[in-house]
């Protein structure tokens, strides 16, 4: 009868190297009040912002990206919130 002994090194080294892998991404601490690390919030003046309503309504209907600068203001607005 053969000895199936090492058959289950090869998965319990392969365990070990996603367990280190997956760890690495843990860089902040688990506390209850906080959501983790807070991305800065670049503030715009009112001039900036006013030229970029006129770019914005240049560009052609359903642009890709008004869609997407709305979806950068929903994250700047949950950055904000990530703060209080």
């Amino acid at each position: 009868m053969m000895s199936n002994d090492g058959c289950w090194r090869p998965r319990l080294a392969a365990l070990a190297i996603a367990m280190s892998w997956l760890s690495g991404c843990a860089t902040v601490g688990s506390d209850a009040d906080r959501l983790g690390a807070c991305p800065p919030v670049v503030e715009y003046s009112r001039e900036f912002q006013a030229r970029a309503a006129e770019e914005l309504a240049l560009l052609p209907e359903n642009s890709v990206l008004a869609d997407m600068l709305s979806d950068y203001a929903v994250m700047r607005d949950q950055a904000r919130g990530c703060f209080n």
